[in-house]
């Protein structure tokens, strides 16, 4: 019989409705795995024991009460860039490292509602930049099919938690793949929605106009449920779509035939490992079995995303992190009575230098002289993305690309090469840029490392996507295999 820590998010629910086992029982176990592996994958910044076994007792009281819903007794971790009061949330960086918000962010706000179970904060990229969450300030997490590896990043500590079955469900940011690419690297599921699915307050921010929440799961169905959980319209996020929220599990239907779905030659790039290659080619044979019909596109202003991209991340960055002046909360060097050097030296100390870097292009790219030949150049190459894939749209359902042209590089292998680590978002920022909706699944193994197959939908067209991810997951086994921790 399997651990509980083994179960997925819908094996749980049955049993925790089932009465087979308690909450309590569930936080327990996840925290005995926890116990057991957490010093070599390093996925956390932060463990809630005792305050997620008294979330699991009063989840037992609702329970037995007839009170519970989907996510009730669901042990969870959260990405530490997300607010929760009373719980420190450092963003992985000495900045905010004594950082405890007094209030909670909205899709915390409705887990906790819920009854969800927070295990604790998951370690990340500092302020969510990088791709393999090695500029976590505290320490790198390890992917846990190889421990000598990267887990992608930044939300390396979601994917790497759920890989390791330290969590039962995660949830992550993607500003240009921080959900989908550790997702690829570590063999899970990971769900970009919508831009404006999911409330972004309490979210710390990166690129205000990129973030997005979403789910990390072992399954197509367990990221069908949480976004069901922290999805919707919240008054308090200025970019939240006022609309209803769909059952997204109601849509797993598993049947494809008649889909019509596009493979753009832009993301099979010069450089992409043979074994991704030969994964999701694969993979996309295995989408036409299924019925869907297969057709090459074109998106050609896809060569120009990732310059666009950091051009407009860094400088959405540089203006959200100016808060951080050692005045109003996090760090604050003191010992001077001069207030610039003051503010110049909690910058120096506080930032790791990936985030200085980004700072630094940012405030470059917006300054005097440079703005239109940078940043507004950038809006306008963003808006024909935007309708490269609107014009695609208009043909095929769904987009099937690879998530990561690589599968999980060895740690330090690009730390001293910025433009190298860039490149490996290359598949998965144009979909930030035109604010669209995006899937991982695993789709196979090159040299024994997880590969992930991304599927791209139109705006607000997560149902089909879920489906379409449900019906290959059902069809192969590649979701079931795990690391032997």
């Amino acid at each position: 019989m399997a651990e509980l820590w083994q179960l997925t998010l819908h094996e749980a629910r049955a049993g925790l409705d089932a009465g087979s086992f308690s909450a309590v029982d569930l936080a327990r176990a996840c925290f005995e795995r926890i116990g057991q592996v957490e010093d070599r994958v390093k996925a956390y910044v932060t463990l809630t024991e005792d305050h997620a076994l008294q979330q699991a007792e009063a989840a037992d009281r609702a329970l037995a009460e007839g009170r519970g819903g989907p996510m009730t007794g669901i042990p969870v971790q959260v990405k530490d860039l997300i607010c929760t009061n009373g719980i420190p949330t450092t963003c992985s960086s000495r900045m905010l490292e004594n950082f405890v918000p007094v209030y909670d962010a909205t899709v915390w706000a409705r887990l906790s509602t819920q009854g969800a179970v927070l295990l604790g904060k998951g370690n990340m990229d500092e302020f969510a930049m990088g791709s393999s969450c090695e500029n976590s300030a505290f320490y790198p997490t390890h992917n846990p099919w190889d421990l000598g590896r990267v887990p992608g990043g930044s939300s390396g500590g979601a994917a790497a938690a759920v890989a390791a079955d330290e969590a039962i469900v995660a949830l992550g940011s993607d500003t240009g793949g921080s959900i989908r690419q550790p997702a690829s690297l570590c063999g899970v599921a990971g769900l970009k929605p919508t831009y404006g699915r999911v409330s972004r307050y309490g979210l710390i921010a990166f690129a205000s106009s990129l973030d997005q929440i979403g789910p990390v799961g072992k399954d197509v169905t367990d990221c069908a449920i949480a976004l069901n959980a922290i999805a919707g319209y919240d008054p308090r996020d200025s970019t939240s779509l006022d609309l209803p929220v769909t059952d997204f599990t109601a849509g797993l239907t598993g049947e494809i035939k008649g889909m019509r779905l596009g493979i753009p030659r832009e993301y099979f790039v010069d450089g992409m490992e043979p074994g991704v290659r030969e994964a999701v080619e694969d993979a996309i044979r295995e989408l036409e079995t299924l019925g869907a019909s297969v057709e090459p596109v074109s998106l050609p202003t896809t060569e120009y995303a990732l310059a666009c991209y950091y051009i407009i991340a860094p400088s959405e960055c540089s203006a959200n992190l100016a808060r951080y002046d050692g005045v109003k909360f996090g760090y604050s060097y003191q010992d001077t009575p001069d207030m610039w050097e003051a503010m110049e030296t909690t910058r120096q100390q506080g930032f790791g230098p990936e985030v200085k870097r980004r700072i630094m292009l940012g405030a470059y790219a917006l300054s005097a002289g440079y703005y239109d030949a940078y940043y507004l150049k950038a809006q306008q190459v963003r808006t024909l993305i935007r309708q490269d894939f609107a014009r695609v749209f208009e043909t095929v359902d769904a987009l099937v690309t690879p998530t990561s042209p690589v599968v999980a590089f060895p740690l330090g292998d690009k730390t001293a090469d910025p433009v190298q680590m860039y490149l490996i978002d290359v598949c998965t920022l144009p979909i930030n840029i035109a604010g669209l909706p995006a899937m991982s699944v695993p789709c196979g193994f090159s040299e024994g490392l997880p590969v992930g197959m991304q599927l791209i939908g139109p705006h607000l067209s997560e149902e089909r996507l879920l489906d379409i991810a449900y019906a290959y997951e059902q069809a192969t086994e590649w979701h079931k295999a795990r690391p032997g921790l």
